[in-house]
């Protein structure tokens, strides 16, 4: 499956200081749009992927921590590949999720980043946990920064629900919480009917089995113990994620949006049961 660049129009800003950026079909431009003024600012540096393992690191995460062997070869982008690595951008404070995704040989295939945190939002996050119930908008984008995947988790209380949205297409489908206590489990949804489930493993939420309709496995969600230092000092989360055969949207896009969203959006809570 090919995935399209999207159309030139306005799309949230990836540097996020503006409400929209122009995205002209192949580069963000310098026209900006904030509280419906429209002005020009040029794109910061440093707003390229997020940069967080080495390619060896993120092999040995493959075969050594998660025990996985690819069924099946990509072509190299982040709809094709048989083996995702997400890895969050190491932080002793987390005020703003960042993610680089890797194929099974260690290469950066995509990077995933936190949109729309004003300054009040971070400030929460710093001093509560109130931040947990607030909206979170994640962008994914492509080796060369190219928007493919807006995911949105609405303000919620109890239950989470996951919006997912391809720039110039418009929304793919929804990830919606099922349960509260136990293990969790979340509907994939498309067009008002259940493609699939997202199933944690054990009540801690670190292992997820995605199923389709008809309830056959077709990916797995291992998360990577990254060594005690790691684990008690920082926020980082590491996942690795195997899909086991070609899949076609809308079930592609919700299966890559939970591999994406499982550690920010669904298991925000308390560092636990989403």
């Amino acid at each position: 499956m090919t995935t399209s660049t999207p159309q030139p129009g306005w799309y949230a800003d990836p540097a996020a200081a503006f409400d929209l950026r122009w995205w002209d079909g192949s580069r963000w431009t310098d026209a900006v749009v904030k509280a419906g003024v429209q002005s020009t600012s040029p794109l910061p540096d440093g707003k390229g992927p997020v940069q967080v393992s080495q390619p060896d690191y993120v092999k040995r995460q493959v075969t050594e921590r998660a025990g996985i062997t690819p069924q099946y070869a990509g072509s190299g982008t982040l709809f094709t590949e048989p083996v995702l690595v997400v890895n969050q951008k190491t932080k002793i404070i987390e005020l703003t999720n960042e993610y680089a995704v890797y194929d099974q040989a260690g290469q950066q295939i995509a990077s995933v980043v936190e949109i729309g945190q004003s300054s009040l939002k971070k400030a929460l996050r710093f001093v509560s946990s109130v931040d947990q119930y607030l909206t979170h908008r994640l962008e994914v984008r492509d080796a060369q920064g190219v928007p493919q995947l807006l995911l949105t988790r609405p303000a919620k209380f109890m239950k989470s629900r996951v919006v997912v949205e391809k720039p110039g297409v418009g929304e793919i489908g929804q990830l919606v919480q099922e349960n509260v206590f136990g293990k969790i489990r979340f509907g994939l949804v498309s067009g008002g009917r259940n493609v699939g489930s997202l199933n944690a493993q054990n009540w801690r939420a670190w292992d997820f089995q995605i199923l389709d309709e008809s309830g056959t496995e077709v990916a797995r969600i291992k998360k990577t113990f990254e060594g005690v230092a790691k684990t008690l000092f920082t926020t980082a989360d590491n996942y690795v994620v195997q899909i086991h055969r070609p899949l076609q949207d809308p079930l592609l896009s919700l299966v890559v949006a939970a591999a994406l969203t499982v550690d920010t959006a669904l298991k925000q809570d308390s560092r636990g049961l989403g």
